[in-house]
């Protein structure tokens, strides 16, 4: 029985191998070692995020004794009200430090080294930070993150944390929530407990997502293993109770259980500011609005302690939210120099249309110049 003969292979001889050959041969052992790499991280990333992490992985990770690294799990770090939360304070930050030119598209990434936060701190609370400008080294950058957090504790009616006290009795907040170490470690959920606290604290003008939280997997060195516990970390509950965390007044009691009887006080306003105001022959017929510039506070500040405010001094017509909280900053100034208390409200309350706000800088004037002819 006759065979079909065997097609001859020929066996390429080395140096007939051609560059192509060469080349595909290498990017194939490339491909095929970046692989091996992805996949190493991706276990190493789910042995971090899987709660049941063996104690056998303790030499994975390169922790002190002691030493705790948090990661949110993926499914919450997907949630898309934790992203709308990013959403805001993102643009709240770039609103804020908008005359810096500076440009936040990462809360982790553009946060960690201290830089911008600074940036953020002065802006809302008027100081100067004695920091360098820019640091490189990483000892440099925990040390300025070190002095710009100080200053926002201090802000913020923190004590210093200890284990006997670690609420900020005014507030509510928990110092601990936050750190350098952790900043500087891109902990996301340090960095928003931080800027959530700082927004709620300068009456920031946003609305936080409500009830947003997020599970973390926190992994702790102990006795030379790896233990694990998840933990949820609230950052939100409501804007409500959020505002409320804030001193009540009679004012906040006004409008919650007295409605009827706030137009009669909106009126009595009205007729005190307009017996100065017409001396100029002004007018206010809308308390909601025509404070919010400031300009007829200033005037009238003006009126009421009997001398001429140089126009130099106000913007007449401010076209800007800067001028106009310019504005509102220097009548409050003028009531401190007069003799009353510092007002409760921010400027920037009164030019966002806070009628809270405004009618508590109103009522201020009125009980003290009230029998003022």
């Amino acid at each position: 029985m006759a065979t079909s003969p065997k097609t001859p292979t020929f066996k390429k001889d080395k140096k007939d191998e051609s560059f192509f050959d060469k080349i595909s041969g290498t990017l194939a052992r490339k491909k095929h070692k970046a692989k091996e790499v992805n996949e190493l991280q991706e276990e190493g990333k789910h042995a971090i995020d899987d709660p049941s992490l063996s104690p056998d992985l303790a030499g994975t990770f390169v922790l002190d004794e002691g030493e705790e690294r948090s990661m949110i799990e993926p499914a919450s770090r997907d949630d898309p009200k934790f992203k709308e939360l990013q959403k805001v304070l993102i643009e709240w930050i770039n609103d804020t430090l908008v005359e810096n030119r500076i440009i936040v598209k990462d809360i982790e990434e553009d946060l960690f080294d201290g830089q911008i936060l600074g940036k953020l701190i002065e802006k809302l609370a008027d100081i100067k930070l004695e920091v360098a400008e820019v640091t490189q080294s990483e000892q440099g950058q925990k040390q300025k993150l070190k002095t710009v957090l100080d200053t926002t504790n201090r802000l913020l009616n923190l004590p210093r944390w200890n284990h006997q006290q670690k609420w900020s009795m005014e507030m509510g907040w928990r110092q601990d929530k936050w750190s350098a170490d952790s900043i500087h470690s891109k902990n996301i959920v340090a960095i928003i407990h931080l800027l959530v606290a700082l927004a709620q604290h300068f009456r920031a003008p946003i609305r936080f997502p409500e009830h947003v939280s997020v599970n973390v997997v926190v992994v702790q060195r102990r006795d030379g293993q790896l233990a694990t516990r998840k933990v949820v970390e609230e950052l939100t509950t409501t804007n409500d109770m959020m505002q409320g965390k804030f001193e009540r007044d009679a004012f906040d009691t006004l409008f919650d259980h007295a409605p009827d009887k706030l137009n009669v006080v909106k009126r009595s306003l009205i007729t005190f500011v307009n017996k100065h105001l017409n001396k100029i022959n002004l007018e206010v017929t809308d308390l909601d609005t025509q404070f919010a510039d400031g300009v007829y506070l200033v005037l009238l500040m003006g009126l009421l302690e009997g001398y001429f405010v140089p126009l130099y001094s106000f913007h007449l017509t401010p076209d800007s939210f800067d001028q106009k909280v310019h504005n509102v900053q220097f009548s409050l100034e003028l009531m401190q120099d007069g003799g009353l208390p510092k007002p409760k409200a921010r400027p920037e309350d009164i030019v966002n249309l806070d009628l809270k706000a405004t009618l508590r800088v109103l009522y201020n004037l009125f009980t003290k110049y009230k029998h003022l002819n």
